[in-house]
């Protein structure tokens, strides 16, 4: 009798690309495919930042590697891309939020929001695409949701809207690429302590509110999601396509 085996968590021999590598849930995801073994490359504005997230990484025996560009700025990132790819694995990770009541919302706030969660997110993740079907490579991408792209919330109309957007984006991508081997999937946290998190934690009815409604009655940690990049971006989650993970400590079971 023949066992089945655990397909692999490694990612020996692959390239991964990070958005919003620099802090917060970009920055775990970096860390947690080097911890795997792939050769990562850390994007975001900020180069010195990216440069010392590159060298701890290296230090710890991983594959890191720096592009310092801003992810709105089309023409440079394709020109970026098509000179680095191709990656077999993409972490979408950069994203805004401009909270604000929707009657107060402004035509730039959701201007700013929507060119970062959306029209970059969109335009990045088809640059990474087109790599690999162009080199003819399977692939795994991420796009970082929320859970916010499941549910609304208060004061987020804007966001929750290109969170949407995002998860429905993911699907139509994940036909189209299945039969280039290429899979496309959403990672859905709730509230994060990190330092785009921090704005919504500071404020204690805020927090109150939000631990209300977090059955397991804490605050996301980012070590809570680089378990779950980890398995998405590997062979363990071969017959994952078009759908999404929420990690949200119960939010959203109601």
């Amino acid at each position: 009798m023949n066992l089945p085996r655990t397909p692999s968590f490694r990612l020996d021999g692959r390239r991964a690309l990070v958005t919003g590598a620099s802090s917060g849930i970009g920055l775990g995801a970096a860390v947690a495919l080097a911890e795997a073994g792939a050769e990562v490359t850390l994007l975001a504005r900020r180069e010195a930042t990216l440069a010392q997230v590159r060298d701890q990484i290296r230090a710890e025996g991983g594959k890191a590697n720096i592009l310092a560009a801003d992810i709105t700025e089309l023409p440079a990132i394709r020109e970026a891309l098509q000179a680095q790819g191709p990656f077999e694995v993409l972490v979408n990770s950069a994203g805004l939020a401009r909270h604000t009541p929707a009657l107060e919302a402004s035509a730039e706030d959701f201007d700013a929001v929507m060119a970062v969660n959306l029209r970059a997110a969109f335009f990045l993740t088809r640059e990474v695409a087109r790599g690999l079907i162009a080199a003819g490579k399977p692939g795994s991408l991420i796009n970082i949701s929320s859970q916010m792209g499941h549910v609304g919330g208060p004061e987020r109309a804007v966001y929750a809207a290109s969170k949407h957007a995002l998860e429905g984006m993911t699907k139509a991508m994940a036909l189209e690429w299945a039969p280039h081997g290429i899979r496309i999937n959403t990672l859905c946290p709730t509230f994060i302590r990190t330092p785009l998190g921090e704005q919504t934690l500071q404020n204690p009815e805020r927090k109150a509110w939000i631990l209300s409604k977090i059955k397991l009655g804490r605050v996301g940690e980012v070590e809570d999601l680089m378990g779950p990049v980890v398995f998405l971006a590997s062979d363990a989650s071969a017959m994952m396509t078009g759908t999404h993970l929420i990690i949200d400590g119960g939010w959203t079971a109601e």
